[in-house]
């Protein structure tokens, strides 16, 4: 299943914030000598008193791993709102691509705070050291193809972005997540009530598109308006459809 979100558009001055961003494939530098990529995708929610330590975990990776191809995307799903806290940054979307992984992954359930690496192993996300061994492992590990994305243009009020993945075989598409790299929110009620959030890597929509054995095009991406142009940036990811494996990242910073 392929899941396609389109949010409101933006402002040309906020367009013009991503045509300026430096764009690229991953980290520039590697001291690391990482030869693989680690996509941690975090379902979390601001109802969930289980999942604050789960954000601040995805917090400090995000610190720890700076410059590396780690990408980090957190979906904050909207089946938790019922209990008296609507997550700000929650949406019906967000909860359809944790059920696909479900799906996927033959899970019996959904539940927050979740973790999901590469596509292809999941666990609660407060596991730490489940998370470390599969980020060790995964950034071992020689792609089989690679990605490579950037801003071609802006067209009225969409940004275009191009990418180039090669070496991909199968039914696979690319899918294109415009990150917020932080916020914090004040929760009155629910689970939560009195508390401030942080987060980091907040997916505020995302878009995909059937690859169809095509190693390059152009795809038009909405903004959510209210995003701001100096904490953003896009996250593209190539999976695969029948099994919902990664095989390649990567992504464009403001």
């Amino acid at each position: 299943m392929i899941i396609i979100e389109t949010m409101k558009t933006a402002s040309l001055f906020l367009i013009a914030g991503f045509l300026n961003a430096t764009c690229a494939q991953g980290p520039a530098a590697n001291p690391n000598n990482d030869t693989g990529f680690a996509v941690i995708e975090l379902f979390t929610s601001e109802g969930c008193s289980s999942c604050p330590p789960a954000d601040a975990l995805v917090a400090r990776i995000q610190k720890e791993y700076a410059g590396r191809p780690v990408y980090l995307l957190a979906y904050h799903v909207d089946y938790w709102n019922y209990l008296g806290w609507k997550d700000v940054f929650s949406a019906p979307p967000f909860s359809d691509r944790q059920k696909q992984y479900a799906a996927w992954l033959k899970a019996r359930s959904v539940y927050t705070p979740q973790v999901v690496v590469n596509g292809n192993k999941e666990f609660v996300g407060t596991n730490e050291q489940a998370l470390r061994n599969s980020m060790t492992t995964d950034l071992q590990k020689t792609p089989t193809g690679k990605l490579t994305i950037k801003i071609k243009s802006q067209e009225k009020a969409a940004v275009n972005v191009e990418y180039q993945a090669i070496g991909f075989a199968g039914s696979n598409y690319l899918l294109l997540a415009i990150v917020q790299k932080s916020a914090s929110t004040q929760v009155k009620r629910g689970e939560n009530s009195g508390k401030t959030l942080a987060h980091v890597q907040v997916v505020r929509s995302f878009q995909t598109v059937a690859l169809n054995n095509k190693s390059r095009g152009t795809v038009a991406v909405n903004l959510p308006e209210d995003l701001n142009q100096k904490d953003a940036e896009i996250i593209a990811i190539v999976q695969n459809n029948a099994n919902g494996e990664i095989a390649a990242a990567a992504k464009v910073e403001d």
